[in-house]
């Protein structure tokens, strides 16, 4: 039962990091455009596509577009200060969801760059210069690693970790089952 559960808090931890890194991205896309004037037509959350937010009329591209990576960064780094400061419960899962959160965003616009896609070819071809992309990427990927680094023993990794915690291991599956049934519900 022991790898049992650490399977499971370890699946669910990083499946429940995809679907909320989309909706904080998608939040940051949104929250952009209400302070620029744009008006949200539709935010797509499902758990088998990729997220996206529909503006029209997008009276700032540019501001939109870099909107969703920068606050899907910077969001869940606040989360996670939060949670240590007061010292909360299993805070380590707020550090993994900041460091699932820039690695990715850093790694979606800085390798999407390359191809232009995505928000990071919105961002080019509405006046950013290619390497802002790259020095968000090259900042925002390593920082995510970084804030992983040494967490493996709070999911039950390595020779020495404990057992995790089967309440936690439990409470994080139900949390991806009702972001799921959520998504699934309201797309």
């Amino acid at each position: 039962m022991r790898r049992f559960h650490k399977g499971l808090l370890i699946v669910s931890a990083v499946l429940l990091a995809w679907l909320l890194m989309q909706a904080v991205h998608e939040l940051g896309h949104v929250i952009a455009a209400w302070l620029t004037g744009g008006h949200v037509e539709r935010v797509v959350l499902h758990p088998l596509v990729i997220s996206r937010t529909d503006i029209e009329p997008n009276l700032q591209p540019l501001i939109v577009a870099w909107g969703g990576p920068l606050f899907g960064s910077v969001a869940p780094l606040a989360l996670w200060g939060l949670a240590a400061t007061f010292r909360m419960p299993n805070t380590f899962l707020a550090r993994f969801f900041a460091g699932f959160c820039l690695l990715t965003n850093g790694l979606y616009l800085g390798v999407g760059s390359f191809e232009g896609i995505g928000d990071a070819g919105d961002i080019v071809h509405h006046g950013s210069l290619v390497w802002t992309l790259w020095i968000f990427g090259i900042v925002a990927a390593p920082a995510g690693l970084a804030l992983w680094n040494g967490l493996g023993p709070s999911f039950g990794l390595g020779r020495q970790s404990p057992d995790v915690s089967r309440p936690l291991a439990y409470g994080c599956a139900l949390a991806l089952i009702a972001v799921v049934t959520i998504e699934f519900l309201f797309a």
